[in-house]
């Protein structure tokens, strides 16, 4: 049995009972366990036993690691008995009874869930959806696909601008090289603005197998701390100068780079195609757009450490996809002049927003008691199967009790944002701001 009492914060504090055969059990489990740490003379390491180990350490040697032992059991009943959602593991604050002859009286306390209170979710006013495709887009696109096309083709003259070259650099602040600021055989297409500023204009007119000795100034908001604002010289020696040649752009161009054979059939083509993109993506900004409101208009109190698990999730993808990329956490620090603190704070505000988004989601599905069909479970099992290039009828197979309840917690969260795109209010202006939960 146990005792619950509520304190502020929403914090459950818990008055728990462990019984007496279940501590002595404990006590002797810590003896097996422990007993070689501490050595008895005349006794073989770990062979002494118990009574005479309590004799020599203490009556209550081996009470911290029973305590460790038998603890947690109890604790989940009265997690169960008193139906308590915990976010974050229990912390004992008094243990005020621990004897053989009585078991053992501790009290945790243990961070809930929030209670969320829903504002407006349904009827939202939003702005009325509105995309479109110029021709200057199309144009653009096209031009993109001609420049992947380009060819380069040694010249034996000054450079251009416009020109490719290929150079080898040595940087230096105060007479002193420093990292990442030397290179061989770097390609640079100048004028294209990827180097500091004043860098590549000052290449213009160097011909192939010249050096030019480059002053640049670093901007003051550039990623290395180090390099802020400092006056860099460069060494740079042209070894080829390199001129671009593009395709010309004709229904010949066309059939080599698509399933299209002239240039107006891809220019509608690629318009559809921008088109379609357009929508997915507005139908995605409108669905955040409605949820973002909702969790405005809800009012909930976000523990911390909901916030703080959520901020090491974002931190734990983004080495994922570092390491994918060949970097690692670190590095990446390092080259944007940060450290893990800053970009923890800097996760924060959303990491908050995350959370709040997810619990009025829950709190949705709960005033509307959506439920998942096993028709919509095994429909978001097959947009997953399909976003990871598996096959939906071998992962249907796999998946464990815990595999299923995500995905009908997926085919429920898709089901509220159905609800709330199907209930909201198009107008042909910005939308007031919404009346927030009293």
């Amino acid at each position: 049995m146990s005792v619950l009492e509520m304190k502020e914060g929403n914090i459950a504090r818990l008055t728990i009972n462990v019984e007496k055969d279940a501590f002595m059990k404990a006590l002797n489990d810590a003896y097996h366990k422990t007993a070689s740490r501490y050595p008895v003379p005349g006794f073989r390491k770990g062979k002494a036993p118990r009574k005479v180990i309590e004799a020599n350490y203490g009556a209550m040697v081996f009470y911290d690691e029973a305590f460790d032992l038998c603890w947690a059991e109890p604790y989940d009943a009265a997690v169960a008995e008193h139906k308590l959602i915990p976010v974050d593991r229990p912390s004992v604050v008094d243990i005020p009874v621990m004897s053989e002859a009585e078991g053992v009286t501790y009290v945790a306390e243990v961070q809930l869930k929030p209670e969320v209170t829903l504002g407006q979710y349904k009827g939202i006013a939003v702005k009325k959806l509105a995309y479109t495709v110029t021709d200057e887009e199309v144009d653009n696109a096209l031009k993109m696909e001609q420049t992947k096309q380009v060819r380069y083709e040694d010249v034996d003259r000054p450079v251009e601008n416009g020109d490719r070259i290929i150079l080898d650099y040595c940087g230096k602040v105060d007479g002193v090289a420093f990292d990442g600021g030397t290179a061989q055989d770097q390609p640079l297409e100048i004028g294209s603005h990827t180097f500091i500023p004043g860098f590549e204009e000052q290449l213009v007119g160097v011909k192939p197998g010249e050096e030019k000795d480059i002053n640049v100034t670093f901007p003051e908001e550039y990623h290395a701390e180090n390099l802020k604002g400092k006056a860099a010289v460069f060494t740079c020696r042209v070894k080829t100068v390199q001129k671009k040649e593009l395709p010309e752009i004709d229904d010949e161009f066309i059939k080599d780079i698509s399933e299209q054979d002239t240039v107006a059939e891809w220019k509608e083509n690629k318009k559809q195609e921008l088109l379609k993109a357009r929508e997915t993506a507005a139908k995605n900004a409108r669905e955040n757009e409605l949820l973002e409101k909702a969790a405005e208009n809800a009012q909930v109190d976000i523990p911390d450490c909901m916030v703080d698990r959520e901020v090491q999730y974002m931190m734990q993808n983004m080495a994922y996809q570092l390491a994918a990329s060949g970097l690692k956490l670190e590095d990446y620090f390092k080259y944007m002049g940060t450290d893990k603190e800053k970009m923890e704070a800097m996760y924060r505000p959303d990491a908050k927003q995350r959370v709040k988004v997810e619990l009025v989601i829950e709190a949705i599905k709960k005033a509307e008691n959506i439920v998942a069909t096993p028709e919509e479970i095994e429909n978001a099992v097959g947009q997953y199967a399909e976003q990871n290039g598996l096959t939906k009828e071998k992962l249907m197979e796999t998946l464990t009790d815990s595999d299923k309840e995500y995905f009908a917690d997926r085919a429920c969260a898709d089901k509220i944002v159905d609800l709330l795109v199907s209930t909201a209010v198009e107008t042909d202006e910005e939308p007031a701001p919404e009346a927030k939960a009293e």
